[in-house]
């Protein structure tokens, strides 16, 4: 079980759900929350990174307030309203944090994010350069208007998206990973067939959760953030 702990954000304090090792220490990695705020998936999603010897930190981005499951509609409308000066400043402060932690080991740490969580994983991986050793972005982009300067991303990425995505559709993906392995990144985009956005919230909120797709996604993301960050 994690707890609840506060760091500085850029002359201010954030929060978030800490999840340490049993064996005490291990990479740090950023977890960054879906749409619908630092719920209880969110932090068991932490436990579950660090019983694999993660210590694992979500922000929490809306300073507490939160969507259950069950009313999207608030959970967009929080989504919409969150500054994203905001969120830069809360996530690079969970990396500082992470970094000066007894507990983490290395002087990098991972970013791992889920939908709005994705999208937000590429934008902090960009914006904190070397700080950032691995990058695993779930069914979310920065897409046309929202991509950050890309020149500064040095991180290896590992991207897993769905196959039927209105809200990130696999061509504008594709499109993106293209541009990004142009550029020289370490960029690797893996769509799964006959999958819909959030494949892997067992929580199923949009009844696209699939068992099979989001084991074997889970499982390469984690493998993947084990050889870059040990």
């Amino acid at each position: 079980m994690g707890e609840t702990v506060s760091f500085a954000s850029n002359g201010d304090t954030a929060s978030g759900y800490l999840a340490v090792p049993d064996s005490g220490s291990g990479p740090g990695l950023l977890v960054v929350q879906e749409w619908w705020g630092l719920v209880p998936q969110i932090k068991r999603t932490c436990d579950r990174l660090a019983a694999l010897g993660f210590v694992a930190l979500a922000p929490d981005l809306y300073h507490g307030d939160y969507a259950e499951h069950t009313e999207m509609d608030k959970a967009n409308e929080l989504m919409q309203s969150l500054p994203p000066d905001r969120a830069a400043r809360d996530m690079g402060g969970a990396i500082d944090y992470l970094l000066g932690h007894d507990a983490v080991t290395g002087d990098q740490v991972g970013v791992i994010g889920f939908c709005m969580g994705g999208m937000l994983t590429l934008l902090i991986a960009a914006l904190q350069g070397d700080k950032v050793g691995a990058a695993t972005p779930f069914y979310g982009a920065p897409l046309g208007d929202m991509a950050p300067d890309w020149s500064t991303l040095s991180a290896p990425v590992q991207g897993h998206f769905a196959e039927n995505d209105d809200f990130f559709p696999p061509s504008a993906v594709t499109d993106l990973e293209r541009q990004l392995t142009d550029m020289g990144k370490d960029v690797e985009f893996i769509v799964y067939p006959g999958t819909g956005h959030a494949f892997g919230n067992e929580e199923n909120a949009l009844g696209t959760h699939d068992e099979q797709a989001a084991a074997t996604a889970w499982d390469r993301a984690t493998s993947f953030l084990k050889s870059k960050l040990s």
